[in-house]
């Protein structure tokens, strides 16, 4: 039976001083000697491995210290980041990606509104006819690497390496290929190795996978934890002389139980005035047929209630969710933004089948789901 997560305040990322772009402008500054850039105080090196575990939420890390002992240990004299609004896979990339904020880097979640357009950009299956250059135009993290004259190299799937959400934030970075954990480990030291000057990111989904399919703290997400724990050991111990590994995660994740599915296409008033409706099930942007958005924030309120924060696009932006905003972002953002509190998720069943049926869940406000590891090992 699901465990349900009382209803809290909502947690608002800490841009600026401890989110997951601060992580990435800090490990560049350590690297250039910024110190004013720095913000999270990190140590200078000339070789930084920065490993995400997709889907290792803090809370969970901390919550199953036997299964990652390896992790565990590093975590314990560690603080958390949080992840960013939504706290979800696509936003959270753009984020280390970048070292911007959400609204900044304009990947704004899973599914985000094309501008001037009826439909949705989903940012793990990209459009073709939309240029992830135009779409995010700021200089990523590895170009920025490399003007500096440090080699940008990132480990990650093969399938991901010509994707539009990969050139869109992760540009600038030599593509090394590894799908399997041995590979990851294999690929991630040598890229270590290639250089005195060497950045290098490595990416490993399948945590996130699992957790999606059989709920975290299960027994399969359980084994996957502790084959993450062993990875994250064999890089730690194959580090170089001087180089650093941190490690953190884009997301951490709830698990969402039958009862607690609200279904957008079986409840008409939640249909009713809504042109598209976008992110995902615990963070939804709701687009807005012309002069229908103060009434589809009320419904979406009244309906909702205690089970998820619902704000209008100007309140989530002077409440900080999305961090400091460009102005050719903002029609990205829902008219309507709607981040589920305790275990609620918001489904779409018809529209959204494989995301309606996940038993684990991420993209809102909760502890469970912003909090992020920032561990660090330094090579002896």
């Amino acid at each position: 039976m699901t465990t349900r997560e009382p209803r809290t305040s909502p947690i608002v990322p800490a841009y600026g001083e401890s989110s997951l772009a601060d992580l990435s402008a800090s490990i560049l500054a350590s690297m250039t000697g910024d110190q004013a850039a720095n913000v999270l105080g990190l140590p200078g090196t000339g070789r930084v491995c920065l490993l995400v575990v997709d889907g290792l939420g803090w809370e969970l890390l901390r919550g199953h210290q036997a299964a990652a002992p390896f992790l565990s240990e590093l975590a314990f004299n560690s603080r958390p980041l949080t992840a960013g609004f939504p706290s979800t896979t696509a936003t959270s990339l753009g984020s280390i990606g970048t070292a911007l904020p959400p609204a900044r880097h304009g990947v704004l979640g899973y599914q985000v509104a094309v501008p001037g357009t009826n439909r949705l950009l989903n940012a793990l299956h990209w459009p073709k006819d939309v240029d992830p250059l135009a779409w995010q135009p700021h200089p990523t993290l590895f170009e920025r690497a490399t003007w500096a004259g440090i080699d940008a190299i990132h480990v990650a799937p093969g399938a991901f390496a010509d994707s539009g959400l990969t050139r869109a934030v992760q540009r600038g970075a030599e593509y090394r290929p590894a799908s399997k954990m041995g590979a990851l480990a294999a690929e991630t030291v040598a890229a270590l190795e290639s250089s005195e000057r060497v950045l290098v990111s490595a990416y490993h989904a399948d945590l996130d996978a699992v957790g999606h399919g059989f709920g975290v703290s299960s027994p399969a997400w359980t084994y996957q934890l502790a084959h993450v724990d062993r990875l994250a050991e064999q890089i730690a111990q194959a580090l170089p002389f001087g180089a650093i590994l941190y490690v953190t995660a884009d997301h951490g994740m709830v698990n969402v139980a039958p009862e607690d599915r609200v279904d957008a296409d079986t409840e008409p008033a939640l249909r009713a005035g809504v042109a598209l409706l976008g992110g995902e099930p615990r963070a939804r942007h709701v687009y807005a047929k012309p002069g229908a958005a103060a009434d589809v924030l009320a419904m979406w309120r009244e309906i909702l209630g205690e089970r998820a924060w619902v704000m209008s696009r100007e309140e989530a932006i002077s409440h900080g969710w999305f961090g400091p905003v460009d102005d050719s972002v903002i029609d990205r953002i829902g008219d309507v933004v709607a981040a589920a509190a305790g275990t609620t998720a918001i489904v779409a069943s018809h529209a959204e089948p494989r995301e309606t049926g996940f038993t684990g869940q991420h993209g809102s406000l909760t502890a469970a789901e912003q909090l992020v590891p920032m561990l660090a090992y330094a090579a002896p």
